[in-house]
């Protein structure tokens, strides 16, 4: 495999969710398993939705899941700047080059006018574009109208030409220009639109693949016209599939369309994000293999990327977040625990952390599932007098106060002898006691909780219920 130079270019007008950042991961597995470069470049020309926030949380993406870049934002390289807005003299200049060559040209019309044509063309069935009403003009004409100022540069697409090119994904595609519209290339405010500033930035930074989504299939015609009104070679391109929800509808909010940061605070691992985005769209084996980015690196490959679109399966980044944290050791689970804790306590962590580590899904059903470790719940005594379960907690407490050696042994075999004593359902009596201890029906083994929590504290919460 030749060595690769893709980039990711994401626009900080918001954080991206987990399909775009997929694009990234897909770029940065291509970049490093060829021997290439992974650039990032931002397309903040969109000035009205800017957010600098935005642009701190891309950056923050990428850092989480480790993809490192070779040229970008914090780092020097041989095409900076790598933001747009530090790059409209080259714009500016490629869009007036288009005009001499005869493939682009100024447009004066007023957006009322062009309301007006696009409603008059959806009325009589047609596809709404523009007529080219500014085409004719004469150089005289555009020479006293620019004087004026407030006017655009449009791409002139062919009367009808078919654009046929080879996707590294989807293969054979064929697009006739019939189908476009002349594409505003260089706004009135001297701003370029993504379909100008793309194809200049990606042939002066020497972009040998472009990696997207199957929704800019579209665009690659207008993208191709202005390659080759420069004479300048188009890099190979490859569409991903659409990621959907598990409706078979556009992926959205309610089916997980969070941004990786969201996914962070919820308790996931950047290992099952990664292994998890990989999976969407890409096939190895089952599907279900645990993989590192170094291990991704050496197998990840384009071929093995599937043309149909791929279900979003929050169940299956679920099951891998659950294998993760079962793999990390105690020590590093506490660590990653740190942020979803009420206090740092590492030596009661010790003790908790092998009771859950089986048990959780996400890190931040940590406080759902121990959270009583750290603090004295409120139960709801109407519970216990309705359900007449005192009795339960009058004679285990008694049972309690005898033990001396509080193991969880000890503690176990006092308790169980009492229900045979007594022929109590061990199971209404345990969920007794864990109710009272832990105001919860789930939780840790009860007998090794109640060990952690001390023979005094425990005591403490039994008899506040009787």
């Amino acid at each position: 495999m030749k060595p690769m130079r893709v980039r990711f270019a994401p626009s900080p007008t918001g954080v991206p969710h987990i399909g775009n950042t997929r694009t990234a991961l897909f770029d940065w597995l291509l970049a490093k398993k060829s021997g290439g470069q992974f650039i990032v470049r931002i397309e903040d020309t969109d000035r009205k939705r800017y957010d600098k926030k935005s642009l701190d949380k891309i950056l923050e993406i990428l850092e989480f899941l480790g993809l490192d870049w070779d040229e970008g934002p914090k780092v020097d390289g041989p095409h900076q700047p790598y933001f747009q807005t530090q790059r409209l003299k080259k714009y500016q200049k490629i869009a007036a080059q288009l005009v001499e060559k005869g493939a682009a040209y100024y447009c004066f019309c007023s957006q009322e006018r062009l309301d007006k044509l696009r409603k008059k063309q959806k009325e009589a069935g047609k596809i709404p574009r523009y007529d080219r009403h500014c085409f004719s003009l004469s150089k005289k004409e555009i020479e006293e109208k620019k004087k004026q100022g407030n006017y655009v540069i449009r791409l002139k697409m062919p009367d009808d030409r078919v654009y046929q090119w080879h996707d590294l994904i989807q293969g054979e595609i064929k697009i006739n220009s019939k189908e476009l519209d002349d594409q505003i290339l260089l706004k009135s405010d001297g701003y370029p639109t993504y379909h100008l500033a793309v194809v200049v930035d990606d042939y002066e930074m020497n972009i040998t693949h472009i990696i997207r989504g199957v929704e800019w299939i579209s665009s690659t015609p207008k993208h191709m016209a202005i390659y080759e009104a420069m004479k300048w070679k188009m890099p190979a391109i490859m569409h991903l599939p659409l990621i959907l929800g598990s409706d078979k509808s556009k992926l959205s909010k309610r089916h997980g369309a969070k941004s990786i940061l969201d996914y962070k605070k919820e308790g996931y691992l950047k290992e099952a994000l990664i292994n998890f985005m990989v999976y969407l769209g890409w096939s190895y084996k089952d599907n279900s293999q645990l993989l590192s980015l170094e291990e991704l690196v050496k197998i990840f490959n384009y071929e093995n990327i599937q043309k149909q679109n791929c279900i979003f399966d929050q169940k299956k980044l679920d099951w891998f977040n659950g294998q993760y944290i079962r793999m990390k050791s105690d020590e590093e689970l506490i660590k990653l625990l740190k942020p979803f804790t009420p206090r740092d306590d590492k030596k009661l962590m010790a003790r908790i952390v092998p009771l859950i580590k089986e048990r959780i899904t996400t890190l931040s059903e940590f406080s759902q599932l121990a959270g009583f470790f750290f603090a004295r719940p409120k139960v709801d005594l109407a519970l216990f007098e309705k359900l007449d379960y005192r009795h339960y907690l009058k004679s285990a407490a008694g049972v309690l106060q005898s033990i001396e050696s509080w193991k969880e042994g000890t503690i176990t075999g006092a308790l169980m002898h009492l229900i045979d004593k007594n022929h109590w359902k061990v199971g209404d009596f345990f969920m007794t006691i864990r109710i009272a201890v832990a105001d919860s029906r789930y939780t840790p083994p009860i007998n090794d909780s109640i060990a952690i929590l001390g023979k005094k504290e425990t005591l403490a919460r039994i008899k506040m219920l009787f």
